[in-house]
């Protein structure tokens, strides 16, 4: 296998994994009030809804002070050293592209972002989650 395409197989794997985190970010909050509503014990893991939070905090963060999601930047980066133009990839990084780097306005993603968070931040009044266990030595 060339150097090109191992860049192009690290630039997908990056992609795959920047769909993962989204999915987790969109999907666990579902799952944190569904969970909920059906009593699901594990939706109040205190390090599931540490994680959680700061997964969206950072999406928030990074898109108020107008700076590319570290993950979009490795990836490019990627492609470049591999010679392609960047979102160029396979079949497969074709589609995950699509679904995650839809076009609109930035002020859209800011506010859409900010709305998100602030529902996962409510979530934690909504559905606490346990503490941590107290360790008796």
């Amino acid at each position: 296998m060339d150097s090109a395409a191992l860049f192009i197989l690290a630039a997908d794997a990056v992609l795959l994994l920047h769909v993962l985190v989204v999915i987790f970010i969109v999907l666990g909050l579902a799952l944190i009030l569904i969970g909920n509503v059906l009593a699901w014990r594990w939706v109040r893991n205190l390090w599931f809804r540490l994680l959680h939070l700061l997964a969206i905090c950072v999406v928030v963060l990074l898109t108020w002070i107008d700076f590319i999601c570290p993950l979009t930047s490795l990836e490019m980066a990627l492609r470049s050293r591999a010679g392609e133009i960047a979102y160029s990839g396979s079949f497969i990084a074709h589609w995950l592209e699509t679904v995650l780097y839809y076009q609109a306005p930035y002020w859209v993603f800011v506010f859409c972002y900010t709305i998100f968070g602030l529902s996962v931040a409510a979530s934690w009044f909504l559905v606490r989650p346990r503490p941590f266990p107290n360790k008796k030595r």
